[in-house]
């Protein structure tokens, strides 16, 4: 094999080939050329490094993007004239040679990891049946982790900075290879001694430890849209926990809970009441007032109205959260029955009773006697 053969060719698969494919022909080429099956073959080591060169390389989609468009130096990192790498020296790792070509560090390769956001918060809220036919603004008190005051969420102490992680050497990940019968394997993890950041704090900050945080009460002003239900989350952005050394913040989930009305029952975006009425209304007919959220609405009760009737109030309920169409009002009645009566009143219903209908009792009329 030549030693610029291009990887592909070194595989035996075409520049296009999935990473499975590419994963079965070095397989296939590992089992039919390592050394120890090869062992009078004086090029076997040398043919057995070749492929695991070319996979290493066309098995990591970043390393086969770069090498499909800079080459084989570019792709291993090592400094090649015509790959925009004069100058900077030796490159030890991919990370460094990704960072130099997409901008994602500083110059040299470093990199921490991304800022840690804070966590998102909760806020459960108490609401009346009123505040749902209005919308209301309320203000809340928050406790939650804010960006300290003393040094700006850094964590630093005041007039000192952060130094380069002395483990990673500021590139937030830490590179380990090790020796197999198949070659030699890398693995990248996060770095443990600065958790990817890449930077390290010296000289914490007295006040919050070196977190960049600390737990303080805030008042928020939150509005509740008219039409909400119970469960309904308005989400204030960037009010729940400070991130970790000045991340971004997380959000605040207020939570809405209508209580339970001592006159209406809530359907939806319609009322339901019950009212209850004489008898007399029920027999001869009246006009009632009747209460609803924003008012009374006078209601028209017609002569020989039975117990249970129900009656609609058009657009007295409440609106729609996304229209604000309002729902209806449905008025029951329920004939209300003295419980104590004198003896005139007594005497005048047992009359009523005597000349209401046709004279015959009930059983009467059922058995049709």
């Amino acid at each position: 094999m030549s030693s610029r053969q291009d990887y592909y060719e070194i595989l035996g698969v075409p520049k296009g080939a999935s990473a499975d494919d590419i994963k079965k022909a070095y397989r296939r080429l590992a089992r039919q050329l390592h050394p120890d099956v090869n062992r009078h073959d004086e090029t076997a080591e040398e043919n057995f490094k070749r492929i695991n060169e070319a996979y290493e390389v066309l098995s990591d989609p970043d390393k086969r993007q770069i090498y499909d468009v800079y080459g084989r130096d570019a792709a291993n990192g090592r400094q090649a004239s015509g790959y925009g790498f004069e100058g900077f020296g030796d490159i030890s790792g991919f990370g460094d040679i990704f960072d130099m070509f997409f901008g994602s560090g500083t110059r040299g390769g470093r990199r921490g990891s991304a800022e840690e956001a804070g966590n998102d918060l909760r806020y459960d809220l108490d609401l009346d049946l009123e505040d749902v036919l209005t919308g209301v603004g309320r203000t809340i008190r928050v406790s939650r982790l804010g960006r300290c005051k003393t040094c700006d969420g850094s964590g630093v102490k005041p007039g000192t900075s952060t130094a380069d992680c002395p483990q990673c050497h500021g590139a937030g990940r830490v590179r380990r290879s090790q020796q197999t019968i198949l070659g030699s394997f890398s693995t990248v993890t996060t770095c443990s001694a600065c958790g990817g950041r890449g930077r390290i704090i010296k000289d914490p900050c007295a006040d919050c430890g070196g977190h960049g945080r600390s737990r303080q009460t805030t008042e928020l002003t939150v509005r509740i849209p008219a039409g909400v239900e119970s469960g309904v989350s308005v989400r204030l952005r960037g009010e729940g926990d400070a991130g970790p050394r000045a991340g971004p913040s997380g959000d605040l989930y207020v939570v809405t809970h209508v209580k339970p009305h001592k006159v209406f029952e809530r359907r939806g975006n319609d009322l339901i009441c019950e009212i209850p009425i004489t008898f007399a209304q029920a027999a001869l007919g009246d006009t009632i007032e009747v209460p609803c959220l924003d008012g009374a609405e006078k209601l028209h009760i017609p002569e020989g109205t039975q117990t249970g009737a129900a009656f609609k109030l058009r657009s007295k309920g409440l609106p729609d959260i996304n229209t604000g169409t309002r729902g209806d009002q449905h008025v029951i009645v329920r004939v209300y029955t003295p419980t104590k009566l004198n003896d005139e009143q007594k005497k005048l219903l047992r009359e009523l009773g005597e000349n209401a209908g046709d004279g015959k009792s009930f059983f009467e009329k059922l058995w049709g006697r």
